[in-house]
């Protein structure tokens, strides 16, 4: 059995970044201390957090005192305003790509443009960029759904960060006839898009693929969705006890990738078992 594992598989930098500010902050402020929803899409390692000391909260109403921490995904502009009425230390482990995107988003507002996203429109990300906006903001998943807008005088269009470039092009190109003034800003995380290039190399050159990674994970889904188009025999699993014996019988070459809020010990543990699993007689 030949096992490749993707080099991009588990935490991108704004997760990692998002996992090291609450750790920190469990140090420095061991009472009293939340995350307005999960802080990433992964529920093995908010229970991590909430070990540590760091509880969910999924309404800022029901945040009594001391500390919050907005997710990486962003805050809603009403969540902020709230935080502030109610004097909680506001600590923003915001991926800077999205806030990024943020930015991008408001810009395009401010000099009158007409704001289309490409994403999820109930993903936590798009839904708070969508807050800061103070008129109707379109989300379209796929080609179909942009047909069926616009016209428009001026357009601005932004990427939700996870989403795959070549989506986001066919998106625009349908949109740039459709409007007499098209503003473009590519705000795709280039961490995603090369761990979903490392995903399909990997997915045309094996006999079966594992993703890794919450159910809940946008980019995770995606990452399943694309192995799909190249290797039929994909699975997406959250852990390793989720793995079936018979997805790697006859399997001689098996990918493995990850999600970008997947821990390494996750990554590791679905190794450990694939590895058992053919060593026990799975053929």
């Amino acid at each position: 059995m030949k096992l490749i594992i993707a080099k991009s598989a588990g935490f991108c930098f704004g997760v990692k970044r998002a996992m090291d500010i609450a750790e920190e902050a469990a140090q420095k402020y061991p009472k009293d201390l939340y995350t307005l929803g999960p802080l990433i899409h992964n529920p093995q390692a908010v229970e991590l957090l909430v070990k540590l000391g760091v509880k969910v909260k999924d309404r800022i109403e029901n945040i009594p005192r001391g500390t919050v921490i907005f997710r990486s995904h962003g805050v809603f502009f009403k969540d902020l305003v709230k935080a502030k009425k109610k004097k909680l230390r506001i600590i923003d482990a915001t991926c800077p790509i999205v806030k990024r995107a943020q930015f991008y988003a408001n810009y395009l507002h401010r000099h009158g443009y007409d704001l289309l996203i490409v994403g999820d429109s109930e993903h936590p990300e798009v839904e708070a960029v969508r807050s800061y906006i103070q008129k109707k903001v379109d989300v379209v998943e796929d080609v179909g759904a942009a047909q069926k807008l616009g016209p428009w005088t001026k357009l601005g269009i932004i990427a939700q960060t996870t989403q795959t470039f070549n989506r986001f092009k066919e998106i625009v190109a349908v949109c740039l006839e459709k409007t007499k003034e098209l503003r473009v800003f590519n705000a795709i995380c280039h961490a995603t898009t090369l761990r979903q290039m490392e995903t399909v190399e990997i997915a045309r050159k094996v006999d079966c693929m594992i993703v890794i990674g919450g159910y809940n994970s946008g980019n995770t889904q995606r990452l399943a969705a694309i192995c799909r188009e190249s290797q039929p025999f994909t699975y997406h699993i959250e852990t390793a006890e989720e793995l079936h014996p018979e997805w790697l019988a006859k399997r001689e070459k098996i990918g493995l990738t990850a999600g970008a809020s997947t821990p390494s010990w996750i990554i590791k543990e679905v190794e450990q078992r694939i590895r058992y699993l053919k060593k026990s007689g799975v053929k």
